[in-house]
């Protein structure tokens, strides 16, 4: 059976890359065509337009950064969209708020095709090394018809019940990731403007029992201060966006996700927004700077 997938930005080339390798037959498509060339190296088709994906492929995953681009794609609000998606599984992989989710699978359901929601857990490199969580929601059907197609790129999958749960659980484990990552940085930046040896400092968080996966790649950036992205500043700042707005519709605190998307939003101003989302660092040392300024 061939798949479809659509949207090889940062995560979703090294996903499709991991099933085309896996020998999933796979035809994909991105705005960008050259993007696809690794793919084509690997043995996937390279559509012409995303409208052969539909024709080629009954499941479609798709890994778009923005609801805007996941609807452009998907031709909603156009004659297109029945077409595109009647006879269908539409795989959403991407991440967007609740709400959008909701009101896309409502949709999907009229024009006479399947939704199933599966946002992930993890970064560019989890993707590159088929490593991530992938959080599901739909239809039961649809869900056990594609659970195993996503082996190759997640290697845990957790069933999450009806849409928009699995958004709601990736946004709920986002409200850990974020803050963690930006107290990290903060501690870095103590660290370093207290005059500290930066590979000891690094040596003992690597050490202790506060160590992760995540804090070893982090720290070892915010250490030798390179930003390359895994998960960018812009990205990061979407999704602390999208945290905070499905709190507060629940009515509910999100006292430090408040803090880190003023962080997060003053890093974009200064420039780093297509950094790695370590560099929040950035902020805070332009705040340290303020204060020794006006002492």
């Amino acid at each position: 059976m061939k798949i479809g997938f659509i949207g090889l930005g940062v995560m979703g080339q090294p996903m499709a890359l991991n099933l085309a390798r896996a020998g999933t037959e796979l035809i994909v498509w991105n705005r960008t065509p050259e993007r696809g060339d690794a793919l084509r190296k690997a043995g996937a088709q390279v559509a012409e337009s995303v409208a052969e994906v539909y024709r080629e492929a009954r499941i479609v995953i798709a890994m778009m950064a923005t609801d805007a681009a996941l609807d452009a794609v998907l031709g909603r609000g156009t004659d297109a969209f029945a077409a595109n998606v009647a006879g269908h599984t539409i795989v959403h992989m991407g991440t967007t708020s609740a709400d959008y989710s909701r009101g896309l699978e409502a949709d999907v359901r009229a024009a006479g095709g399947r939704y199933v929601e599966a946002p992930v857990s993890g970064s560019r490199k989890p993707a590159e090394a088929g490593q991530l969580v992938a959080m599901m929601a739909g239809d039961p059907a649809a869900l056990e018809e594609v659970r195993p197609l996503l082996k190759p790129m997640c290697h845990e999958t957790v069933v999450c019940g009806a849409v928009p749960s699995a958004l709601l659980m990736k946004l709920s484990v986002n409200s850990f990731l974020i803050p963690m990552v930006t107290s990290l940085a903060e501690a870095a930046h103590l660290a370093r403007r207290f005059g500290l040896d930066m590979k000891q400092f690094q040596a003992v968080l690597d050490a202790g029992q506060m160590a992760s996966s995540i804090s070893r790649v982090k720290v070892d950036k915010l250490v030798n201060e390179n930003f390359e992205v895994q998960a960018s500043i812009v990205d990061v700042l979407k999704n602390n966006r999208l945290a905070t707005e499905a709190a507060r519709n629940a009515n509910l605190a999100s006292p430090l996700l408040d803090v880190c998307f003023q962080l997060y939003s003053e890093t974009v101003s200064l420039g780093h927004g297509n950094e790695d989302m370590a560099a929040v660092v950035r902020a805070i040392e332009a705040r340290s700077d303020a204060r020794r300024g006006s002492a």
